[in-house]
């Protein structure tokens, strides 16, 4: 678990990532005055310097990598977790408040990843801007309507408890559409088909996954809904395995089953591991007067990077490679997180390609040796 740190050490370095969390919430999506680049570049140095002094196994990671905090001047330079690693390392600065688990194979048989998080503020206060930000750029406070199974089924999933917290943040009774029994797309038509004749704009999340098997359900029976206007869905990935439609069939089948525009429609891309997220900026851009081809935008306090998957080292805007996170809200566990998606950056924005082919990128799987290799 890491050396526990210091109470006033801790407190500290939290209040100072949710302060630049409270300033910077409405700040310019790409790089420019404003965006905070500096003071997250000095942020995310501290949140560095403080994983490494309180977590031995990554120290020793940095360590056989030669990137002690002598040697790391910005935030691209720190090195950077796979999230491989979360499956078998405990890698928080202090014991957790909560730990979520990452969603595994639908069989469940797959070792599941543990994210444990000191402070729940850090995740609660991210989450919550971020999402006003990109899904109610409008200021509309819509119901949320979760296309997942609520806390008391799910109590471990970082979603869910993500989903709860914008549920009392925008006021409304739990309205989660599956149980325990697992979805039933049937009963979910009628309980939307209510929560639609109350008059209040929904918001519809959840995973994809669960939005195609009811999207499919209502194409087969003829069935449409007229939800309030300002409606919008926000979908996001989930447990490997199922059928799901792609991002066209997607937006398609929403407008004609759920009468809700594709502008409307907004991709979440987030992980367990961490404790932001990014979302399309298909309707900031909109708010904004803009209209391009949708990106993955990410608060002032994440920052993204594309590597090499072989040799981890930086490739320019406009080519593919590896995700590499960098998340303020992480500095209490890992700040630095590197995926096996795929993306392509611009600027500030990305465009997700999906996951690399084939096994684990060579670059992250010595990234994850050298890790185990380091543990007490």
């Amino acid at each position: 678990m890491g050396v526990p740190s210091g109470t006033a050490a801790l407190d500290r370095l939290s209040e100072r990532v949710l302060d630049f969390i409270d300033r910077h919430a409405e700040a310019t999506l790409d790089d420019g005055p404003g965006d905070g680049g500096a003071e997250f570049d000095a942020l995310a140095l501290e949140a560095f310097r403080f994983q490494y002094e309180h977590s031995p196994t990554y120290r020793a990671f940095c360590e056989r990598r030669g990137r002690g905090p002598d040697r790391v001047r910005g935030w691209r330079e720190i090195p950077a977790v796979p999230t491989t690693a979360f499956k078998s390392l405990d890698l928080a600065c202090a014991p957790p408040q909560k730990t979520f688990l990452t969603s595994g194979t639908t069989q469940g048989r797959e070792t599941r990843g543990r994210h444990h998080v000191p402070r729940l503020e850090l995740y609660r206060r991210s989450a919550l801007a971020h999402f006003r930000r990109m899904v109610l750029t409008d200021g509309m406070q819509p119901r949320i309507v979760g296309f997942l199974g609520g806390p008391e089924i799910l109590p471990d999933s970082s979603l869910v408890q993500m989903v709860e917290w914008l549920r009392c943040d925008l006021g409304g009774e739990p309205a989660y559409l599956v149980d325990e029994d697992g979805f039933d797309a049937g009963r979910a038509a009628e309980r939307l088909e209510a929560l639609a004749g109350e008059g209040r704009p929904l918001c519809l999340i959840g995973v994809r996954v669960v939005f195609t098997s009811f999207l499919e359900h209502c194409r087969r029976e003829g069935r449409a809904f007229s939800l309030p206007p300002d409606s919008r869905v926000v979908d996001t990935g989930g447990p490997k395995g199922g059928r799901a439609l792609s991002d066209a069939g997607f937006l398609t089948a929403s407008w004609h089953t759920l009468g809700v525009a594709g502008y409307y429609c907004v991709n979440e891309y987030g992980m367990t591991e961490l404790c932001s997220q990014y979302y399309d900026d298909v309707l900031a851009e909109r708010f904004a007067g803009t209209n391009r081809k949708r990106r993955k935008a990410g608060p002032a306090w994440l920052r993204a990077r594309a590597v090499d998957p072989t040799t981890l080292e930086p490739v320019p805007d406009g080519e593919p490679g590896i995700l590499c996170h960098v998340d303020l809200a992480n500095a209490l566990s890992v700040v630095a997180v590197q995926t096996e998606d795929v993306g392509v950056m611009e600027g500030r924005r990305f465009r997700l390609l999906g996951r690399a082919a084939g096994a684990e990128p060579r670059g992250c799987a010595l990234a994850l040796a050298d890790l185990l290799a380091g543990r007490p």
